[in-house]
């Protein structure tokens, strides 16, 4: 059911329980989990956000300029993409990071063809600096890539185990959906992901699984048919 997917990852993930610059430890653990599931014969690309380095809309607060500070947000992408692949090919898998806008020597032009070869020889292929082009979200990246590859489904982990009526980290009588459509989704003003790549995403009919990436063995659970987390769909 999931021979290929897009892992969407934070950048505040990769902070650890600070969720502020590069945590080892926590680095270390996603690696791991990527590793185990393209072990276990799938594909996985992954596209991780910036927040844990520079965010460009908290910057347009303090008078960044929003196009440059969509920049930074951008490098601060790929910085992330660079420590999570270096981790995983500590592990005995290949992995390859690409960027929307070019960028050698330090990685690789993104081009969907290159990136699926990656995936379909046992590497992970990490695409990262967003779209390339500022107001864009990490989140609309993820969803582009996700139809762009192929993938049949776009995995967003999170720290919560799925999507639920409330926030549940504030509101204990919150109930988890195991599963809704994205038309109630869009009803509930539930907090999937943004406007523009929840579009994208029903559009392409592409299903969006929430799940709890700090659980070890999530992924691999999940992608091995157990039902973990929320899935979007049509």
């Amino acid at each position: 059911m999931y021979n290929r997917v897009l892992l969407k990852l934070s950048g505040e993930s990769l902070g650890g329980p600070a969720g502020t610059g590069i945590n080892e430890e926590w680095v270390n653990q996603y690696a791991q989990e990527v590793v185990d599931a393209v072990k276990a014969g799938h594909q996985v690309g992954i596209v991780i956000g910036g927040g844990n380095i520079f965010r460009g809309l908290s910057g347009v607060k303090s008078g960044f300029d929003r196009v440059d500070g969509d920049k930074m947000g951008m490098l601060a992408t790929i910085i992330n993409s660079l420590a999570l692949a270096m981790a995983i090919r500590s592990l005995g898998v290949k992995a390859e990071v690409f960027t929307a806008t070019p960028m050698e020597p330090i990685a690789n032009y993104y081009m969907r063809d290159k990136a699926v070869a990656v995936m379909e020889n046992g590497g992970v292929a990490l695409i990262a600096g967003g779209t390339g082009n500022p107001f864009f979200t990490t989140d609309s990246g993820a969803a582009l890539r996700a139809l762009e590859i192929g993938a049949n489904a776009l995995l967003k982990g999170t720290r919560v185990d799925g999507v639920y009526t409330a926030d549940p980290e504030k509101d204990p009588s919150a109930v988890k959906y195991d599963e809704l459509t994205f038309d109630k989704a869009l009803g509930d003003h539930l907090k999937v992901m943004d406007a523009t790549a929840f579009a994208l995403c029903e559009q392409g009919n592409m299903p969006i699984i929430v799940f709890d990436m700090n659980v070890r063995g999530n992924l691999a659970r999940l992608l091995g048919g157990d039902k973990i987390g929320t899935v979007v769909h049509k």
